[in-house]
């Protein structure tokens, strides 16, 4: 694509995180967890073809057009942001780029004119979060210059995926279909640098939840767990945000999957599917869970998506920032091993 066809291709305005937004100096205000990633939204005048059903840019949501989870997405100039971004290299927190891309008929176009403009004024690494990439648009977005790439499944089980963003909830999606993606991205990005979300509490137990993420795993997909959010607005804005043993103890069990310290297939569930043992060495349980690192922000490398899924006043299901050792005896406490 000739440089003339990027500048024509590039779109005229787009969103940016509130906290992307302030570390950029695209606005002035205080962030006591400053974004270690500038986080972008492609912009339209509508809102997303898809219907997810937890999300504000659903296509029959009801909630405010700037907002993606609890976070809300200012617009801006698209050169601005641009200018902000090359600015800030080797003076920064912010060590990435990531783009979340709606689903609409240009979304490809602006992707591939948005990263190539990027890469034409930075080095910086670039992540896309995206949906309706076939296997061709996405070798040219290897080309263009991404090295990461996220195709969301957010629901652990092929039920909850038609039944929250798939036929059955007015969506696009198809289960099977996101697989292929993810194995398809697999082959062009290799192992580690695909990564997909999965949204806990959505109705799903911690075993489908786990299993999923061993799934994930062995294919050479990156999961980031998210948090259930409800927002005003969406179709699920009166379920509750799942309880926080619960998301730690797959925090836990995602982190052991990682490390080879344990799988799915050895761990033990009681009645209620819950997790009661990991079937990992205790030492390293511990160690692992001292470190804090399960319960950070997971995603890409330097992604914290600061207070994405919670008030900055608690409780923080995945933290932003290094964890307090009060913070670390809090969640001792929720796995119940203090004094273990």
């Amino acid at each position: 694509m000739a440089i003339r066809s990027v500048h024509r291709d590039l779109p005229e305005s787009i969103r940016v995180s509130l906290g992307s937004a302030i570390a950029l100096k695209l606005m002035q205000g205080k962030i006591d967890a400053p974004s270690t990633t500038a986080y972008l939204m492609t912009y339209r005048k509508g809102k997303c073809f898809a219907n997810c059903k937890f999300c504000p840019q659903a296509r029959r949501s009801r909630s405010r057009a700037d907002m993606l989870s609890r976070i809300s997405w200012p617009i801006f100039p698209t050169e601005r942001v641009l200018e902000k971004i090359q600015n800030i290299i080797g003076g920064n927190a912010i060590k990435r780029v990531c783009i979340q891309a709606l689903n609409y008929p240009r979304v490809f176009v602006h992707l591939e004119a948005l990263v190539k403009m990027i890469k034409e004024r930075t080095n910086m690494p670039i992540s896309i979060s995206c949906q309706p990439l076939v296997k061709e648009n996405m070798k040219l977005m290897a080309e263009a210059g991404v090295d990461r790439i996220g195709i969301p499944l957010d629901a652990a089980t092929r039920e909850l995926f038609d039944r929250i963003k798939g036929g059955s909830a007015g969506g696009p999606y198809k289960w099977e279909r996101q697989f292929e993606l993810l194995h398809d991205a697999v082959g062009i990005f290799g192992r580690g640098k695909v990564s997909t979300h999965l949204i806990v509490g959505l109705g799903e137990t911690e075993q489908e939840m786990i299993g999923m993420i061993q799934k994930c795993v062995d294919i050479g997909v990156l999961p980031a767990l998210f948090a259930f959010t409800p927002i005003l607005g969406t179709e699920l804005e009166g379920r509750s945000q799942p309880p926080i043993e619960k998301f730690r103890r797959i925090q836990v069990a995602r982190s052991l999957i990682l490390h080879k310290a344990a799988t799915f297939e050895n761990m033990h569930f009681n009645e209620q599917w819950q997790v009661i043992d990991f079937s990992a060495d205790k030492r390293v349980v511990r160690k692992i869970v001292r470190s804090g690192k399960p319960f950070v922000t997971s995603g890409c490398p330097d992604c914290n998506r600061p207070y994405y899924n919670e008030k900055p006043s608690g409780p923080l299901y995945s933290f932003p920032r290094k964890l307090t050792e009060e913070e670390l005896f809090g969640i001792r406490e929720q796995l119940g091993l203090n004094g273990a």
